[in-house]
């Protein structure tokens, strides 16, 4: 049997017509409440974070170009960026290890204790602006309000997740798709790994 036929054979159903194979239902990407710190409440279906303590989202970041965003509902103590498995989700603040990378509420960029950058001081988030983080598995950025703000970071390395932290009354809704503002050209939602059997 030759390759073509194979392919006739496995592509087509009874009646001729190609076959239609059911695609799964893909989870939905939020905040993961079985990877989060003990002291950490996730509301929302899965797309509010208060309390105090960190939390990875469900999807790692597999594809070359994700981007992700988190409103400011409400201020306080709060780190938004990428972070490994590993990361101890119950010690804030992030970013002092080689497990995470975060953009601090005081504007700081820190990854390994180190700060690697740091936002304008006219440019800082305040409550109801959205921040949209951009990660090319060598690059973060940040965007407040849809802009670019020039302010990026690199270093962390392996398979990393959306992760966010919060504390001192600190509230953060996570957007994983239906963006506030459109992504950077080439930069897209995270998307699940699927596999083809």
């Amino acid at each position: 049997m030759m390759a073509a036929d194979f392919f006739r054979i496995c592509c087509c159903c009874g009646d001729g017509g190609p076959a239609r194979l059911p695609l799964k239902n893909l989870p939905t990407v939020q905040l993961d409440s079985q990877s989060m710190g003990c002291d950490v409440v996730v509301v929302k279906n899965g797309r509010r974070i208060c309390g105090t303590g960190a939390c990875l989202a469900n999807a790692p970041l597999h594809q070359n170009k994700s981007y992700f965003e988190f409103k400011l509902q409400s201020s306080g103590i709060w780190g938004i960026g990428v972070a490994t498995r590993n990361a101890d989700l119950s010690r804030i603040p992030l970013g002092e290890d080689a497990e995470s990378m975060v953009l601090r509420h005081d504007g700081s960029m820190r990854y390994r204790g180190e700060e690697k950058n740091h936002l304008p001081a006219n440019s800082l988030p305040m409550e109801g602006d959205v921040v949209g983080i951009t990660y090319d598995h060598v690059e973060l950025n940040v965007y407040i309000n849809g802009r670019n703000s020039r302010c990026p970071a690199s270093g962390i390395r392996g398979t990393v997740y959306p992760v966010v932290y919060v504390d001192d009354s600190a509230i953060l809704d996570s957007q994983f798709s239906d963006f506030y503002f459109p992504p950077p050209h080439g930069f897209e939602k995270i998307m699940f790994e699927q596999q083809i059997f």
